[in-house]
């Protein structure tokens, strides 16, 4: 059942460390307590990465909400989890934008890597699980990821961090030392409180130090307050985000498919994580995960709004609390679809310095990165064999350094989509003609 939960620990306490099931809940009043530390733990990420995608962060947590609704409903509340927005798109949008490319051209483009994921999570279902792992083995996924990730830094290097070098230095070094020194819950919200930290550390400098004199979002340097909150004064307390509808370019559709590799790997990895948690075998709602999750990104991108994926940070509450409960996930969802309605909260968060993002994003994109090292070692990737190696060496260079490749006078393949597709097919070839004993198992 979708909805509705077998009451548990209501004239008894449950005794410690006992897990409350997704079919289950808690008395309300707990149950609700629960779904706010969801909202916590997704609220962070979910609004920095449409800002860095130059979305509205309003319309990114409604959809937030209404796609987390949709996800439950399709998995039959079997896999627990928050859908916030994907940072797998992110370095595509920057090349869309670089492109020239529009925020309508940005959300067709994913719209349709939602679509795409919604069809995988079709076939995925149809054929099972195993064919996840026989296209795209750890040593491909890792890959791809890896390059997502550090294909951004330039972004770092020449957007963000020179807005105010020093906000951004002290940030980083705020999130840095709050993901470490931090415990339990405090931890996995760190970049919410780096967010935080350096918003009110922004104000104080300008009340104390007055304008700084440097380059804007545009490139264009110029002397001005580094928090402007202008914007939230004149936004309404209530209202609907603004919308629109997407438009669609075969050249900017290629640059953000290779993001459902990524949302794959992610995604099957969640459902893993969430299925040893529970002790249930989730494989048979592996395919329904990654249709709702492109469904979801589909619907929200429609719209104007952000890619969605599963959220680790989440599931990280479940295994601190051990409460499985999905009432506890459609308090979180009803709640985000209530901020997502509120215009004020969004101007506020449209208002964070550069120097902020800065800080923020040079942890936050070397984590994206680094996730691809965590996929190779986990699934233990021989990188002594050159079916593995040399593909993955040259797929690597070829998105870290965004290196072009023109077909005709308009179309252009780079970074990461060719990246990606270099990872594949390469991959896939090499295997084919190497040595039968350097042939791995796909499965």
């Amino acid at each position: 059942m979708a909805i509705g939960w077998k009451p548990v620990g209501i004239d008894t306490p449950l005794p410690v460390g006992t897990p409350v099931k997704p079919d289950e809940r808690l008395s309300w009043p707990k149950t609700i307590g629960v779904g706010a530390q969801h909202v916590v733990a997704m609220f962070g990420a979910t609004f920095v990465f449409p800002i860095i995608m130059g979305l509205d962060p309003n319309l990114a947590i409604l959809m937030s909400g209404v796609c987390t609704i949709l996800f439950l409903l399709i998995v039959s509340g079997k896999v627990p989890s928050y859908l916030g927005t994907s940072a797998s798109f992110v370095g595509a949008v920057v090349a869309i934008r670089a492109a020239g490319g529009t925020t309508a051209n940005v959300t067709g483009a994913i719209l349709v890597a939602g679509l795409t994921l919604a069809i995988v999570g079709i076939v995925v279902h149809i054929v099972g699980g195993a064919a996840v792992r026989r296209v795209l083995p750890p040593v491909v996924s890792g890959a791809v990821v890896m390059l997502i990730g550090f294909n951004l830094a330039p972004v770092v290097a020449g957007v963000y961090w020179p807005q105010d070098p020093g906000v951004a230095f002290t940030v980083m070094a705020f999130t840095i030392l709050a993901a470490v020194a931090f415990r339990g819950f405090f931890a996995r919200i760190a970049v919410f409180l780096a967010l935080i930290f350096g918003f009110v550390l922004s104000w104080v400098l300008d009340a104390a130090l007055g304008p700084i004199t440097s380059a804007t979002g545009t490139g264009e340097v110029t002397t001005h307050l580094r928090v402007d909150l202008s914007g939230v004064q004149d936004a309404a307390w209530f209202g609907l985000p603004t919308l629109h509808a997407p438009q669609f370019q075969l050249q900017f559709i290629l640059l953000a498919l290779p993001g459902v590799i990524a949302l794959i790997a992610e995604n099957t990895g969640h459902v893993r994580a969430v299925s040893e948690m529970t002790g249930e075998n989730l494989d048979p709602y592996l395919g329904r995960a990654l249709f709702a999750d492109g469904f979801g990104t589909a619907l929200s991108s429609a719209v104007g709004g952000s890619p969605t994926t599963t959220y680790a940070e989440n599931i990280g509450v479940m295994a601190a609390t051990r409460v499985y409960s999905t009432a506890a996930y459609y308090v979180a969802a009803a709640v985000a679809i209530l901020l997502g309605l509120i215009p004020k909260f969004g101007a506020l968060v449209s208002a964070t310095p550069g120097g902020v993002l800065g800080g923020i994003t040079v942890v936050l994109y070397g984590m994206i990165g680094l996730l691809g090292a965590k996929i190779w070692i986990e699934n233990k990737v021989d990188f002594g064999n050159p079916v593995n190696l040399v593909p993955m060496a040259a797929a690597i260079i070829i998105g870290i350094g965004n290196v072009t490749m023109t077909f005709g006078d308009d179309f252009q393949l780079s970074g990461i989509a060719l990246g990606s597709i270099v990872a594949i097919v390469a991959y896939h070839l090499a295997r084919l003609v190497a040595p039968a004993a350097l042939r791995e198992p796909l499965g």
